[in-house]
């Protein structure tokens, strides 16, 4: 059997792909009835002494056809899969946290609720009643919804649930704890008549993704469905299951929650192809272009001879865009910063911590506002960060990579004990030592981290790139990571300035390079040039020739403290300024911020040939809605003015 993401042909007994791991899909037989089976939610409700027995919950959430563009009509559809979600009936349900708790527990673990006060709000005796309730039928993922009729069935099938069921809500009791049942169950009812097919399939992928059901995701990614989408609260309300479902998770959460590493897999792959459907970068507008730019590269790359045989690049080159992106429409504007930004990064790094562009006088008068381009989420971003900060392209053969871990391994007589002693002062401040085998131990995990593809990087090798760019490193990094949740689990001490500290400062350049770095990512920020035609900036660039442009990155924060400089040893701590003059050029601006001059002039021939076509695109493109408006907003008996 082919598989269907690798298409690498297997043998018939293999469960999953030899290549990429992926489960074999169990073919599901074709649907035999006229029409599409209507969706069934079926609700038990079980009430009895007070004596610890709870009520059990049995939902059935029906998947839908996965191929949106074949479903003309209800008569070739697929058999409806059936997803069911229980409640454990051992367990005690807190009142107060709706945590599912064992029988032996006196008290609630999350909110620490007694038992008793559990049993006593619980009512004494109850009976055991069933109801149906039919979601609308649903025809092709394209047709409409169902009516009013089938929202005034639904309130009906409400009204009788809630008149009979005395402490049983379908809904999840943080959401709306002081609804009564009737209220509830015709809130529940309008929101299933409102839902879509996409719906039907998101609530069911996110059941298959803690149930373990691959079916359900590949069927929820075959409609369409982004694997980056959140539950809202009417959805996780929907779904009655607050232990497992909460709102803003993902599939990704899902699945990382309930340990569901195939499916992780799959679900990454899916986030990534759809990113890149959406983005439309310079070197993947033209990828041969860029083939030829990454040859150059690795062209320029030296090895050094004597004591430290460590890699490094013999071209100095500093991406930046186009100012011919200002003549462009403000509507092509944005669609060209939508395909070239990431805008996530842009906003945290700007808007929500104050990391860049918090200077006017650096943005506005000087030209030299930062921006985030995108690039690949996986464990290369730092890779792919600085050869787009540099040459534009990302490092899709790992040529980067492998000069970064052979200079690791063959320069490891000098970066080795410059990381230990960085490291050594480090762990002073923090009042614990390591012995020489734990040393060895780490460092092996770092050359191991720099060998493997796919990977993600360290300070350490943040530090070794500087050195095969001999050019400074500027890292622009929030300070603190954060979860999904926005709670804060760590320190994030990637920002700072990162110097070529064991070469010789006449060897280098001082032009940097600017990063930024968000929660495990790292992006490349670049400037945009300037038209020198208009008077802007102009006062940026007085000590530079016609050819050349400078931006001005600032070394300190908005609160004005200087950045730290890594991997400095014991005799240069304390003369952190005088060492980054050494090895930056240094100015004061007339706001007295301390920043650092990035130079940039022409580009290559490559590199100008690549983003020229790039431009293109968009050039075109603006002609386009014009003609377009023209026709719109002067048409006169199905004519335009023009024609």
């Amino acid at each position: 059997w082919a598989c269907e993401f690798c298409t690498y042909l297997n043998w018939v007994k293999s469960n999953k792909c030899v290549q990429c791991l992926n489960p074999k899909r169990k073919s599901s037989p074709p649907a035999t009835g006229s029409q599409d089976k209507l969706q069934i939610l079926s609700v038990n409700t079980s009430e009895s002494h007070s004596s610890g027995n709870t009520t059990t919950v049995r939902m059935s959430l029906n998947s839908l056809p996965n191929n949106s563009t074949t479903a003309k009509s209800s008569n070739n559809g697929n058999n409806l899969g059936r997803k069911n979600i229980f409640h454990n009936p051992s367990k005690w349900i807190c009142l107060r946290c709706t945590y599912e708790n064992w029988p032996r527990s006196l008290k609630c673990v999350i909110c620490g609720v007694s038992k008793d006060k559990v049993i006593e709000s619980q009512p004494g005796v109850g009976s055991s009643r069933s109801y149906d309730i039919t979601a609308p039928q649903r025809q092709s993922p394209t047709s409409s919804l169902s009516g009013r009729g089938t929202v005034d069935r639904f309130e009906q099938l409400g009204y009788q649930a809630g008149a009979s069921a005395s402490s049983f809500t379908l809904s999840s009791t943080s959401a709306h704890p002081s609804s009564p049942p009737l209220v509830r169950e015709k809130r529940l009812a309008v929101l299933r008549s409102k839902l879509r097919d996409s719906d039907w399939l998101w609530l069911n992928a996110c059941m298959g993704a803690v149930d373990g059901d691959m079916e359900s995701i590949h069927a929820f990614i075959a409609g369409g469905g982004h694997p980056s989408r959140q539950l809202t609260v009417q959805e996780v309300e929907l779904l009655d299951r607050p232990s497992a479902f909460q709102a803003g998770y993902t599939l990704v959460h899902l699945a990382i929650r309930f340990q569901r590493e195939d499916m992780l897999a799959i679900l990454l792959t899916a986030t990534e192809a759809a990113a890149k459907a959406t983005k439309r970068l310079p070197c993947m507008a033209c990828p041969d272009i860029a083939t030829d730019i990454r040859r150059q590269v690795v062209s320029s790359l030296r090895q050094r001879k004597g004591d430290f045989p460590c890699y490094f690049l013999t071209d100095c080159v500093t991406f930046s865009l186009s100012a011919d992106i200002e003549d462009l429409a403000r509507h092509i504007q944005e669609q060209l910063f939508d395909e070239i930004l990431d805008r996530d990064v842009q906003n945290e790094l700007e808007v929500e911590e104050a990391i860049i562009n918090w200077s006017i006088e650096l943005t506005e008068r000087l030209g030299s506002r930062l921006y985030a381009l995108w690039n690949r989420t996986a464990g290369d971003c730092l890779l792919d960060s600085v050869l787009q900060a540099t040459w534009g392209v990302f490092d899709l053969d790992n040529s980067l990579r492998r000069a970064l871990a052979d200079s690791l391994r063959e320069g490891a007589m000098n970066f080795y004990p410059r990381w230990k002693e960085y490291e050594s002062m480090q762990a002073e401040t923090l009042h614990f030592t390591l012995d020489e085998s734990q040393w060895q131990h780490d460092w092996a995990v770092l050359l191991s981290l720099a060998s493997q593809p796919g990977t993600s990087l360290e300070q350490t090798h943040i530090f070794a790139l500087a050195h095969i760019l001999r050019r400074p490193i500027i890292v622009y990094g929030v300070k603190y990571v954060k979860s999904f949740r926005g709670e804060t689990i760590g320190f994030a001490k990637f920002q700072g300035v990162y110097l070529p500290l064991l070469w010789e400062s006449s060897f280098c350049w001082k032009n940097p390079v600017a990063l930024g770095y968000t929660r495990g990512h790292f992006s490349a920020l670049v400037p945009m040039e300037m038209d020198m035609d208009d008077g802007i900036g102009a006062g940026a660039n007085t000590d530079s020739s016609d050819d050349e442009q400078i931006a001005y990155l600032p070394l300190v924060d908005c609160d004005g403290k200087l950045f730290h400089i890594h991997f400095l040893s014991g005799s240069e701590v304390g003369r952190e300024e005088v060492v980054l003059k050494e090895w930056l050029h240094c100015q004061k601006t007339k706001g007295g911020l301390l920043v650092a001059a990035q130079r940039f002039g022409k580009r290559p021939v490559a590199v100008k040939q690549m983003v020229d076509e790039w431009l293109d695109h968009y050039r075109q493109l603006q002609t386009q809605p014009a003609a377009l408006s023209i026709k719109s907003t002067f048409s006169s008996d199905g004519e335009s003015d023009d024609e």
